[in-house]
């Protein structure tokens, strides 16, 4: 696998579809415009803090690689957006979190109540912008990823009082958040290309393996320190969620005392210090290395769906740069 800077990843995803792109952004930032006075400026302040749209490009590509860019795949890929912007804005509420991007969070820069009446008027704009696509597949999909990423967030809150510290439990909260969004990015994509049954559901099992890679490279880098990443170490465990690489590290070790600890992260009573023990214990019993071989295992699953699936080479291309961003990402 040739490594690639960020940039260079970024222009290779970019190339088949930079003018299905610019109609995107145009689009997003139009839904994201209102003439009031503080809702103005707090879509605004989202508006400025958007990240690299990395789902939506991956709806346009799967769209492009199947059939056309078209009004339809445009007004998804909007409505996606902004329901993922929506479950964000709110998911920071909940988890008083006051860094977004390394940036004030919604929450941080006004307050609680704005961040949640903002996060229901993002949430009520996407349904709008997806009902612009008339088809009802479509605008069903997403009303259902709505539901799937509220009962995500359940389920992992949930899994604090759990006594069980399992990967099949990790594995049903991730498939319901972060994975549950990047097998929407792709079924949307493809439907609204017109593709068939068969073309959608090879495409979702791909969106669903790279939201999984996605998310065990986003814990990976909770046990490390790094001023790019913009979250401290340990901050998934301060805030009770326990990741791979601890969870096989106490698999493999059968260790009591470091079990005990764990639970007392999930009741979010351990010590900065408990939660320094955990994350090196986690690194001396092989959990980084546990976790980069189940993303190996991954990619080359998605490797073979863009092989058996993809004929252009510029949409191959891009594909294959966006699986390799996504696990060499560093933030």
């Amino acid at each position: 696998m040739l490594k690639l800077n960020s940039m260079d990843y970024l222009s290779l995803i970019k190339t088949p579809i930079e003018t299905e792109l610019s109609d995107f952004i145009g689009l997003f930032n139009e839904s994201l415009t209102h003439t009031d006075g503080l809702l103005s400026q707090a879509l605004e302040y989202i508006r400025r803090r958007t990240g690299k749209q990395m789902r939506p490009m991956l709806i346009l590509l799967m769209a492009k690689n199947y059939g056309l860019v078209t009004d339809v795949t445009l007004n998804a890929a909007v409505g996606l957006e902004l329901l993922h912007t929506a479950s964000l804005v709110h998911d920071d509420v909940v988890d008083e979190s006051d860094k977004r991007r390394g940036q004030a969070s919604v929450n941080a820069a006004y307050d609680n109540k704005v961040a949640v009446l903002v996060g229901d008027y993002l949430l009520s704009t996407a349904l709008l912008r997806v009902a612009c696509t008339r088809n009802v597949a479509i605008v069903e999909y997403l009303s259902q990823l709505g539901r799937i990423l509220a009962s995500g967030e359940i389920l992992q809150l949930a899994a604090t009082h759990n006594e069980e510290i399992s990967e099949t439990v990790y594995y049903q909260v991730i498939k319901q958040k972060t994975a549950a969004l990047f097998e929407a990015c792709c079924a949307m994509g493809v439907m609204s290309a017109g593709a068939s049954e068969a073309d959608i559901e090879a495409a979702k099992m791909f969106g669903r393996n790279l939201g999984i890679i996605f998310q065990i490279r986003d814990d990976i880098f909770d046990y490390y320190q790094s001023p790019e990443i913009g979250k401290p170490t340990g901050n998934d465990m301060a805030e009770g969620k326990l990741t791979l690489p601890v969870i096989h590290a106490l698999k493999v070790t059968g260790d009591e005392v470091m079990r005990g600890l764990a639970m007392r992260v999930r009741n979010r009573t351990a010590t900065a210090d408990e939660i320094s023990m955990l994350i090196d214990f986690a690194k001396a019993n092989g959990g980084i290395e546990y976790a980069e071989r189940r993303m190996a295992e991954l990619r080359s699953e998605c490797v073979a769906f863009i092989d058996g699936n993809v004929t252009d080479e510029s949409i191959k291309a891009a594909l294959t740069a966006y699986l390799d961003f996504v696990i060499e990402r560093r933030k």
